[in-house]
């Protein structure tokens, strides 16, 4: 006998309509689909849809049920609860212990009428069982933010015990001991765990008593608790090496890799890069966006509705130059790709060169460069227009060659899509000119810039406000009086991992070169030149756009400064 069937029968469908998650339509929609499906319960046909959230239809069961509704990304979590359950067992039936009260212990599942598991866990911890409510992905995240950390403690302290073994150096340096149970566990879960705490970067660094391991959340460099002996630093450098497809024996030069782990179900694809420094090796791994994943679109990164609709001013041109310009790690591959998710179509046939490709995309030839065997971007670009382009995307304009070769593609009747690195919008035509493309071959064919930067965003259940009174900041932010704004609270909370910020977005600055501005380009102007006449034409520069999210209470004084403070 199944206890779970009853969940079918329940009037969920009514409890959503009466909360106004959903609407009568929209739920005789969702009746009429689940009749078609093949037994499916009703609050899965409504998720497929898209009509509600796993939070609402959790919301709503607890209401059903009476049975209370917890958020786990805002709860304190207690970890010797968390450790009452073993995490197989909690994999197996979705569950996580969160505290104990009073010899009770509170489960989070997102099936509270299986009694079956309560029973069992009952047994096995020799605690009273509550259930509450909670969505399969909030639980899934904990599961594995929770017992990762156990797994990363219990993988360090395995090497600190393994340093009191006997280990010879020639023992070290042939990589004898490199397959040993700590070393693979401490690579893997430290990949896992950087996975679900959403970091771009793991830093693996060594110095002379320790090996310090760093993540890069919301562009700033956070130290983990990770007491890793410096006697295992060659151990884990060659086990990383070896999975990126490395030379063990190489250490006197930098050196590149690739590869993939399946992380909570999905493919997560990892960049290795090691270079030689004083006490070791010292290796990067980035984080990059997973195969699997989405293309975004254009407006989901945060462009304003201003500035999208002269970007779409820029993509609906048939040919020429559209080019976005920005420091390492300011998201301009990830502007690219869902521009390319905005001008796929089954008709258009579009070819990108990167280095490397970071993102697959269905439908989008990709090439990627390969400079030992002399599949150099200039030479990637030469073979791509005789495969009949209608889009080409490079990923990065590096050299004049490559400029030049890129323009001419534009110039023939090719929409060309590149990054560069510059300061802003305007600062990217005299980079241009600088590299050695004639002046009026950019005025021909740069049909827009983008320039862009990643601002924090303020944790909107802990920030605080306060008044704004320095007469510099004040000028910064274009008020002449005391004004208020917000700052994040000391400490944060726990929906911000005790940061205070919640994420990042874009903020952009788009130039559209029209033809006055293409005159100023021929004309040889300075980049302050072709800024003024952008501002005049509707620009909105980088500053603009921060001082508007500071003003709003997304984000801060320290962000706008960092982003784009110059003297």
């Amino acid at each position: 006998m199944q206890m779970a069937a009853p969940i079918k029968n329940l009037p969920i469908g009514k409890i959503l309509v009466e909360n106004g998650f959903i609407n009568e339509a929209q739920l005789e929609e969702a009746l009429a689909k689940q009749r078609s499906s093949d037994g499916k319960m009703l609050g899965d046909v409504m998720l497929e849809m898209g009509l509600v959230s796993e939070t609402q239809l959790a919301q709503a069961l607890s209401i059903r049920l009476k049975v209370p509704f917890v958020d786990l990304s805002t709860t304190q979590i207690n970890r010797e609860a968390v450790m009452k359950i073993p995490e197989e067992k909690a994999k197996e039936k979705l569950v996580l212990a969160y505290a104990i009260n009073n010899n009770r212990l509170l489960v989070a599942t997102n099936d509270p009428i299986n009694f079956y598991i309560f029973e069992e866990l009952k047994v096995q911890t020799g605690m009273e069982i509550v259930p509450q409510i909670s969505t399969k992905t909030a639980i899934t995240e904990a599961i594995g933010k929770f017992y990762s950390q156990q797994q990363v403690d219990s993988a360090v302290s395995e090497l600190g015990e393994a340093q009191g073994d006997e280990m010879s150096a020639e023992q070290q340096e042939s990589g004898e001991r490199i397959d040993n149970a700590p070393i693979v566990k401490l690579v893997n879960m430290m990949a896992e765990t950087a996975f679900r705490l959403k970091a771009t970067d793991i830093h693996i660094e060594a110095f002379k008593t320790r090996t310090r391991i760093r993540f890069r959340m919301d562009g700033e460099l956070v130290e983990q608790d990770m007491k890793v002996p410096i006697a295992f630093h060659n151990s884990i450098i060659t086990r990383i090496k070896i999975l990126g497809g490395m030379n063990i024996a190489e250490k006197r030069i930098p050196l590149d890799g690739r590869y993939s782990m399946i992380i909570d179900g999905i493919q997560q694809d990892f960049r290795v890069s090691t270079i030689p420094c004083v006490w070791g090796e010292k290796c990067v791994i980035r984080l990059l966006s997973s195969a699997d994943e989405k293309t975004r679109r254009i407006t989901d990164l945060g462009m304003t509705d201003y500035n999208y609709e002269m970007y779409k001013q820029i993509i609906r041109c048939p040919n020429g130059v559209m080019l976005v310009t920005g420091p390492t790690g300011s998201g301009k591959s990830t502007t690219l790709y869902a521009t390319l998710g905005e001008l796929s179509q089954p008709n258009v046939n579009i070819v990108t060169v990167e280095d490397p490709v970071e993102k697959r995309i269905d439908g989008v030839n990709q090439c990627q460069i390969n400079d030992k065997a002399g599949m150099t971007f200039a030479a990637a670009l030469r073979s791509i227009l005789r495969q009949d382009p209608d889009i080409i995307m490079v990923g990065e304009i590096r050299d004049g060659e490559t400029a030049d070769i890129a323009i001419r593609a534009a110039i023939t009747g090719h929409f060309v899509l590149s990054t560069l690195h510059t300061n802003d919008a305007a600062s990217t035509i005299v980079r241009l000119v600088d590299m050695g493309v004639a002046p009026y071959m950019v005025a021909s064919s740069v049909v827009g810039i983008i320039a862009q930067r990643l601002v924090k965003l303020l944790c909107n259940e802990c920030k605080e406000k306060y008044t704004l009174t320095d007469p510099a900041d004040l000028r910064l932010v274009g008020k002449t009086q005391p004004v208020d704004i917000y700052r994040p609270k000391k400490g944060g909370c726990k929906a911000c991992r005790n940061t205070g910020h919640a994420g990042r977005t874009a903020i952009h600055e788009i130039i559209v070169t029209s033809n006055d501005i293409k005159e100023l380009i021929s004309a040889g102007a300075t980049a302050e030149e072709i800024g003024e006449q952008a501002k005049k034409n509707g620009t909105r520069l980088l500053r603009d756009n921060v001082t508007e999210m500071v003003l709003a209470g997304r984000t801060t004084m320290d962000e706008l400064v960092k982003a784009t403070y110059t003297v």
